[in-house]
């Protein structure tokens, strides 16, 4: 029998086998423990993984934080400017109206606490535009924070244009990479970008590791206290076999970036061919979306019925796994101008460089076979 072909990379994707022995080699040992050889041990494991995860952004080993995750990440690299802002009266912030809710909510968050936040809409493609958001930039922004690769459509937003657009500019900027990080590199090796959340679980690595990037001291102060671990912001022990693994997936996702994005390219234009019999509308201007997922509707299905119709087959997802459970329309197709009953039918297909062939036809087969079966029983 057919497994079922896993298609929720955008959610967690599997983990590497390599990445895996690196972390049963990792053994036993506290970083934090400096008087005997399995600390020690555990010490020279995390700073070399720091290493590793620091080149994917061109960055230095000081500017790695590790922290539990990209949703962490995000939330320090925003609420730990409460301070700053107060006291330099610097109140105003400027984001999307796309991103996800690691951002959005501690977003609200700080309009509780006197920030004035303006948020960008998307165009109808999905993407933002930078000159909107450099244009709502003035003397009061303390942050603009922009996600790379939208967690729903795959739609890339133009973090390149606005980091240069902020060059003269005292406003931090940040970026939430969680879907892009160690996919496309180069645009997170602007210098100009000062924060940048990653999780170890979207590029094949452990669930639950994941780091903030700290570029040029922005001025953070932690949400937690104890332990002083992470230059003092982000306290509690370091998990060596996570680093261990993470940094192993990182060293591999620059080292095969080019042939990965050849094999997701490859899988992504299958996809669309295979399923081009059902007419899918595609959520998001293609020519913007990464080559690792699409999000599309076909007419007729709301999105559970698509993915009851392929259980059997492939594993999707209706949209981002942190709101999955929500029933309400995706605030991000909503957003670019979607009606609902389009909204309703999305799902999100993602994979990885372990993603094996789906079958497309069996696919179509299942869908059109369902739409029959529904048509019968309205007859």
């Amino acid at each position: 029998m057919k497994r079922t072909v896993y298609l929720d990379c955008a959610a967690s994707c599997p983990l590497d086998p390599r990445v895996l022995d690196r972390m049963i080699a990792a053994g036993a040992g506290n970083p934090g423990s400096r008087t005997h050889e399995y600390g020690l041990r555990a010490r020279k494991i995390v700073e070399h993984a720091r290493d590793q995860v620091a080149s994917v952004t061109a960055c230095r080993r000081s500017e790695v934080i590790f922290t539990s995750g990209a949703t962490e990440s995000n939330n320090l690299a925003i609420l730990g400017l409460i301070d700053h802002g107060q006291r330099s009266g610097r109140r105003h912030i400027v984001t999307t109206q796309i991103e996800h809710p690691a951002v959005r909510e501690p977003m609200d968050e700080m309009e509780r606490r006197g920030f004035r936040v303006t948020r960008i809409a998307p165009r109808p493609g999905g993407w933002v535009d930078a000159g909107e958001v450099l244009a709502a930039v003035g003397e009061e922004t303390m942050l603009v924070s922009v996600m790379h690769v939208n967690n729903e459509t795959g739609v890339v937003q133009p973090i390149g244009q606005i980091a240069e657009g902020l060059a003269g500019s005292q406003a931090l900027l940040h970026v939430d990479a969680a879907q892009s990080f160690g996919k496309l590199i180069a645009p997170l090796r602007h210098p100009r970008i000062d924060t940048i959340s990653a999780s170890a679980h979207k590029i094949m690595g452990p669930q639950g590791i994941g780091a903030l990037i700290v570029r040029r001291g922005a001025p953070l102060r932690p949400m937690m206290f104890g332990g002083g671990q992470e230059r003092g912001l982000r306290p509690g022990t370091l998990p060596a076999h996570l680093i261990a693994g993470f940094g192993l997936a990182a060293e591999l996702a620059v080292t095969e970036e080019a042939a990965r994005l050849g094999v997701a390219r490859e899988y992504q234009a299958k996809l669309i061919d295979g399923l081009a019999p059902l007419a899918p509308r595609i959520h998001g201007d293609l020519d913007r979306t990464s080559p690792y997922m699409v999000n599309m509707a076909f007419d007729g299905f709301d999105s559970e019925e698509v993915i009851d119709a392929w259980a059997p087959l492939a594993a999707v997802s209706n949209g981002s796994a942190c709101a999955s459970a929500e029933p309400q329309c995706s605030y991000v197709l909503s957003a670019m101008g979607l009606k609902p009953r389009h909204a309703a039918g999305a799902i999100r297909l993602s994979w990885c460089p372990l993603t094996p062939p789906a079958d497309w036809p069996a696919m179509v087969d299942a869908l059109q076979s369902s739409a029959m079966e529904a048509h019968g029983r309205s007859a």
